[in-house]
């Protein structure tokens, strides 16, 4: 069984923090990744590189799987998956992409822009958690 929560962004040590995940839209739809090796959808984010301030990590994973290249980034809270006894930590953040290039030679093939979140998703267990937060954010915006 899989769990998600979400915890306020000072209350978990930086240092736990493995992963950036970031909901993303661009001209007003949402952008999702497709990995080479795989035909699921997902919100681009990925691993925190050793040293890197997460919001750097945000910042290069969603150029490496966006090909994003002008965007604001907003951070919106910690968030922790538990499986099989296990809790590991990750930051969501937001953003407003500005402009698109190319994708660069990474692991993603291709990305889809949607006006709301693929059924076929990679974690489907955990990304429509992580769309609801980033929702409720922009809401709490207006």
């Amino acid at each position: 069984m899989v769990k998600v929560n979400f915890h306020d962004t000072d209350s978990v040590e930086d240092s736990r923090l493995l992963f950036a995940v970031i909901m993303a839209r661009y001209k007003g739809k949402w952008v999702f990744a497709r990995h080479k090796e795989r035909t699921t959808w997902e919100i681009p984010g990925g691993h925190r590189e050793e040293a890197e301030q997460i919001n750097s990590t945000a910042s290069r994973e969603l150029f490496e799987e966006t090909g994003a290249k002008k965007f604001k980034l907003f951070p919106i809270c910690i968030y922790s998956v538990e499986r099989d006894g296990e809790e590991s930590y990750g930051h969501l953040f937001y953003s407003e992409i500005e402009e698109l290039d190319e994708l660069p030679n990474t692991e993603i093939d291709e990305i889809m822009l949607c006006e709301d979140i693929p059924e076929n998703l990679t974690y489907p267990y955990i990304q429509p958690y992580l769309y609801e937060r980033v929702l409720e954010f922009l809401k709490m915006q207006k």
